[in-house]
């Protein structure tokens, strides 16, 4: 299944657009599976600062870094992320 209507479509827009559009068309069933996995690793992250005891200073760094270009490019290569696994399973 092409979920593109040309090969390069994915390459255009932004990362986090590329997800959304992605999301719609494909295979439902593999989209909430990855986009699952991925809240599952952000539940472990977080139980992990939790039992190091670093809840607040994760809090304080979600406050202050909300337009950081470091966690928008690690944000950004999430969303990559989820399109690569989503169309390698769709193809």
């Amino acid at each position: 299944m092409n979920i593109f209507n040309d090969e390069d479509d994915y390459l255009v827009g932004t990362p986090k657009s590329n997800y959304f559009s992605i999301s719609k068309s494909a295979n439902q069933n593999i989209v909430e599976m990855e986009l699952e996995k991925m809240l599952n690793r952000l539940a472990i992250a977080e139980k992990i600062m939790e039992e190091k005891g670093l809840e607040d200073e994760h809090e304080r760094l979600l406050k202050s870094m909300v337009i950081d270009p470091e966690l928008e490019a690690r944000t950004n290569s999430l969303f990559i992320e989820l399109v690569g696994n989503i169309v390698t399973q769709c193809e």
